[in-house]
């Protein structure tokens, strides 16, 4: 077995384990922090703390192209800010509630599918203002603290007056229950909230902008080899290799991701036991634009 001082003691007995073992630990998903998804958090986390009950409370949209953290960031508060189940109680103490925007942006099918993330029994004949009582009265009663709707941008996708009317929801649920409002999406999600003044004014931009070449970059890239159970130390600090991964990923998270865990995989695979030229140039990892050059191929 190789010297594992490179390793923290927790990974050395993983890195100790069979291929198989080590290889399905690399592709498992875990928390990678990094400044500016900690800033996110301690922006959300202050609300949760200060903004209940104001008559006004400060909403957020947090923004970024698609696979860059934002819904990692969300399930990261998600779960930090998870209660456990109080003995004798009917009913959870549910703080952070997670909705994803449905393609689908009517009011009616939202509520719907709010009352399904609350556990709710739900009637597809109940009507709007039914729905809207039934959520509200759960969302007081599980103690919701704050509200955050995935994927906004999908409000884009429904009609002008559509899109008026899931506006005004927004504002309404905001002064109904007294509590923030958290959006997530791309930047049409800023442009949806934009085309109304008082919303605009009211949801404060978080930005997660794409990744640059750069010493954040290098610690994140640092950071995921860190936890990969590899038996030698990887060496990726130069600027050439940084330049390279951003070409091939597009510079998002999600992306970067998924090519340092192929290359850890084949790493593995090739008895390389580090991540380096070779198996960087072995990993099966296909990368944005490779797919729709791929894609576009097979179309013609």
């Amino acid at each position: 077995m190789s010297d594992l001082s490179h390793l923290s003691r927790d990974l050395r007995e993983i890195a100790s384990a069979d291929y198989a073992q080590r290889i399905a630990f690399i592709r498992g998903q875990w928390w990678i922090g990094y400044p500016q998804a900690q800033a996110a958090l301690d922006l959300l986390g202050a609300a949760i703390e200060n903004e209940p009950c104001r008559v006004r409370p400060q909403c957020f949209l947090l923004l970024g192209p698609t696979n860059n953290g934002k819904s990692m960031i969300i399930e990261k508060f998600r779960r930090d800010h998870t209660l456990p189940a109080v003995p004798d109680r009917d009913e959870e103490n549910v703080p952070v509630v997670v909705v994803q925007m449905l393609t689908d942006p009517g009011v009616t099918r939202f509520y719907q599918h709010l009352l399904e993330v609350l556990g709710a029994p739900v009637r597809r004949t109940a009507r709007k203002h039914d729905l809207e009582a039934l959520a509200l009265s759960i969302l007081r009663r599980v103690g919701t603290r704050i509200l955050i709707i995935d994927e906004l941008h999908n409000l884009l996708a429904g009609t002008a007056p559509a899109q008026r009317e899931f506006l005004n929801l927004l504002r309404f649920l905001g002064n109904e229950l007294r509590i923030p409002i958290v959006g997530a999406g791309t930047r049409d999600a800023y442009l949806a909230i934009r085309t109304d003044p008082q919303l605009e004014n009211r949801f404060h931009p978080i930005i997660l902008p794409a990744w640059e070449e750069g010493d954040e970059l290098n610690r994140l890239i640092q950071s995921f080899v860190a936890t990969f159970p590899l038996r030698k130390p990887s060496f990726l600090s130069p600027a050439e290799l940084q330049r390279w991964i951003l070409a091939r990923t597009g510079g998002t998270i999600g992306e970067i991701a998924a090519l340092l865990r192929s290359a850890a995989v084949a790493a593995v695979e090739g008895g390389e036991e580090a991540i380096n030229q070779r198996s960087l140039r072995q990993m099966k990892y296909q990368g944005p634009a490779d797919r729709r050059r791929l894609t576009e191929k097979l179309l013609v």
